[in-house]
């Protein structure tokens, strides 16, 4: 590692990376033309990536891939549309060679505090799954028809990648993926470096994006005085309490971003009152169920006491069964649904079934 300058000859966009991986560059990367070995570079960067990933998912990283919902906006701000961002090899590309180099700067100071004494560092960690909750959660993906092994950490990350792969073909599995993703430990900063289990590697940090993490603006700081045969080492309790506090204030910023999300959401539903939507059930309590509705993913809310039944929540929140005329509701059913109405400051939004009979 040391200090460098680096002289950039093209600055692509995603879409502009994207399209010549898919053969078809366009008038946007006229630099091409000037600089014909981008379109080498691009091309050879991503069959590189693609061999680290493959490598990453044999050492038994686990492949979640959470969707993420963006918003076209109004100029007022309002959200006049909901999709979910699609993941392509150029956003992938770029991720394989961050958590490259999040990995060897791990690497790198630790091997430092191999030779003397320890050099404490702020790593990225993520602890084994609780078993007890891997073991529920199974239970639950059988019922849905998906049998996981799940006796060892490595039969676990290799059921919930088959899982994951199963899921892009089968609507009702893709209710598993968020699930799947609560049974994991958080992962946290830490100065004890415990691995993180959901990449597969030993050693792990945030250090590519200091604009935007303080996690990253110490790793730089930490690397930096640590370069040219230097060792440098700071206070390890004070740095565990900065890690301590980070990861604090990171769940609070993903809380606030979630929420946020959800807002929106309900902000968009609230112009579709009165509207049906096809949606998919996505959970069941003993009040009712959740349907996610649409290309928005927004939740709403099926009250059973709109129902012309009673309705037993059996064990395991998977379906419900009236008691009179034993109709069921099962995790994953399709049903169309009607937006009864939408409380934004709750962020809470209420349907009913658009068709009672089916």
């Amino acid at each position: 590692f040391g200090k460098t300058v680096i002289h950039s000859a093209k600055r692509f966009s995603y879409e502009e990376a994207q399209s010549i991986l898919d053969g078809n560059p366009g008038e946007g990367t006229q630099q091409l033309r000037i600089y014909p070995q981008l379109d080498w570079a691009v091309k050879t960067l991503n069959r590189l990536a693609k061999n680290m990933r493959n490598e990453r998912f044999q050492q038994g990283a686990i492949g979640f891939e959470s969707e993420e919902v963006r918003f076209r906006l109004a100029e007022d701000g309002t959200p006049i549309e909901a999709y979910v961002k699609e993941r392509k090899d150029a956003h992938l590309l770029i991720e394989d060679f961050m958590l490259l180099a999040n990995k060897e700067v791990a690497e790198y100071i630790d091997a430092k505090g191999k030779t003397q004494q320890e050099v404490p560092f702020i790593y990225r960690v993520h602890d084994l799954p609780d078993m007890e909750k891997v073991a529920e959660f199974a239970r639950f993906a059988a019922e849905l028809g998906h049998p996981l092994k799940v006796d060892t950490p490595k039969q676990l990350a290799r059921s919930f990648n088959h899982l994951m792969h199963a899921a892009r073909k089968n609507e009702r599995l893709k209710l598993l993926e968020p699930l799947a993703i609560r049974t994991m430990a958080k992962a946290v900063y830490s100065t004890d470096n415990i691995g993180h289990y959901g990449l597969g590697f030993s050693h792990y940090a945030h250090f590519t994006s200091p604009i935007r993490r303080y996690s990253d603006v110490l790793a730089h700081r930490l690397l930096e005085r640590n370069l040219d045969g230097r060792v440098y080492r700071v206070d390890k309790n004070k740095l565990e309490e900065q890690c301590k506090h980070i990861s604090v204030q990171e769940k609070k910023a993903a809380d606030a971003e979630r929420e946020s999300v959800k807002y929106k959401q309900a902000e968009l539903m609230r112009r579709h009152i009165g509207e049906t939507f096809e949606g998919i059930i996505s959970g069941i309590i003993d009040r009712g169920f959740f349907v996610e509705a649409g290309n928005s993913k927004a939740e709403g809310l099926v009250d059973f006491k709109y129902l012309d039944d009673t309705y037993t929540v059996e064990e395991g929140n998977l379906r419900a069964t009236g008691r009179r005329y034993k109709k069921q509701f099962k995790m994953g059913d399709r049903v169309k649904v009607r937006i009864v109405s939408v409380d934004l400051q709750r962020r809470q939004i209420e349907m009913e079934l658009a068709d009672l009979g089916s």
